[in-house]
């Protein structure tokens, strides 16, 4: 799906399974059906997605919204990828029983890993700042490199309850083999209409409206500020090519949720491929060929620790944080969204939250200083849309759902 975006859309944005909704799958979604059932309904989100770029509707969508918003939704991404890796890499970990977050552990770095990952940082941030090509993925090697020397000196081993300065998700070791075959066992185990017999069909929409609208406007977010970070976005935040666009990736979702892969979209990933200097959809044609590839590397990909690419998330979000001075924040109708848009994205961990709360608000303010006429007809649809999906909880309890 990455090569048919790069070949179709010549953007240079990669598709992945999507975080935001594998979590809304996992937590939400897998309790009440199967993972096969599941599935199902990730293909029938992508449907209806293909079908609101189809027709144009996404694109309308899209274009009603205010330029500023726009802004700060490539401002939200920065700052959300970021905090992302503060937290893998254990820079920033919850409390107990103290503010919701501190610094390492009790307030001081203890973590040999989360030390690494310091260092990743400033080595990446000193080649870019350098204006060094490759500056990140020199970075990414050197920083991995140091990560397996520690390691193999330290024997610090996988992170746990009984290890908590351990490494977060993989062990920097290259044990043994290099190469492995593929494992396709998954793809097509998916039952497109189970969910609707085991829930019932009003549960079953719920379900899916929710899917549909976290993928709708995460994709948007992440398109938007990957376009305005690579300098292609027009004057009012549209890009080249945006009907493509969308269409293609809402064919990830559906191709996602037919391989049992979830739903594949655009990731924010691609911001780091944007800060080396892709502009055009040859970068994701190379991407793609080098995933097909990395299917047989698996152990060998394995060895970069969570704590170094985290370095490099943290990098890219600083390169998206430019795209605030777009934003007049002299007037407050407008500072005020675009100051929810912003900060709710890291602190709920969702982009399509953070988007949610700065439609509602810029609409709602809008209306309410007399400026009524400024909000296009379709944010107020949108709007109301953001309503159901924020009461969603309620909404279910109410209908028994």
């Amino acid at each position: 799906m990455t090569i048919v975006f790069g070949l179709v859309a010549n953007l240079p944005f990669g598709l992945a399974a999507g975080l935001g909704i594998n979590s809304f799958l996992a937590v939400a979604v897998i309790q009440d059906v199967t993972w096969p059932e599941a599935m199902g309904l990730v293909v029938i989100n992508g449907v209806l997605i293909v079908l609101f770029g189809a027709t144009g509707a996404r694109t309308a969508i899209f274009k009603a919204v205010p330029k500023e918003l726009k802004a700060a939704i490539t401002v939200g991404i920065g700052l959300f990828i970021a905090f992302i890796g503060f937290v893998d890499s254990g820079f920033v970990r919850p409390t107990k029983g103290g503010p919701p977050v501190q610094l390492g552990n009790d307030g001081s770095i203890t973590s040999i890993p989360t030390l690494v990952f310091i260092v990743g940082l400033l080595v990446m941030g000193i080649l870019v700042a350098r204006r060094i090509q490759g500056g990140l993925l020199i970075g990414i090697v050197a920083t991995t490199a140091l990560a397996a020397v520690v390691e193999a000196t330290m024997h610090i081993g996988p992170g746990s309850a009984d290890n908590p300065g351990g490494w977060h998700l993989n062990v920097p070791v290259l044990a043994g083999q290099l190469v492995s075959a593929p494992d396709f066992s998954l793809v097509g185990q998916f039952d497109l209409f189970g969910s609707f017999s085991r829930i019932g069909g009003l549960a079953a929409t719920m379900l899916v409206f929710t899917l549909v609208f976290t993928n709708f406007f995460d994709a948007m977010g992440t398109m938007t500020g990957l376009a305005k970070s690579a300098g292609v976005a027009h004057k009012d935040g549209t890009f080249p090519r945006l009907k493509s666009a969308f269409i293609v990736e809402g064919m990830g979702a559906v191709v996602g949720g037919g391989t049992s892969g979830s739903s594949n979209t655009v990731y924010i990933d691609s911001a780091a491929g944007i800060g080396e200097g892709a502009r055009t959809g040859l970068a994701s044609v190379v991407t793609g060929v080098l995933f097909l590839g990395s299917m047989f590397f698996t152990p060998l990909t394995s060895v970069v620790p969570l704590e170094v690419a985290a370095a490099a998330l943290v990098v890219v979000g600083a390169m998206m944080m430019a795209q605030i001075r777009e934003i007049k924040f002299s007037k407050f109708s407008i500072a005020l969204p675009a100051f929810l848009t912003i900060i709710t994205m890291p602190l709920t961990y969702s982009i399509a939250n953070g988007i949610g709360v700065g439609f509602i608000s810029f609409a709602v303010i809008s209306a309410a200083s007399g400026r009524a006429r400024k909000v296009h007809p379709l944010m107020w649809v949108v709007t109301a849309g953001f309503i159901i999906y924020f009461a969603r909880g309620p909404i279910n309890a109410l209908l028994g759902v």
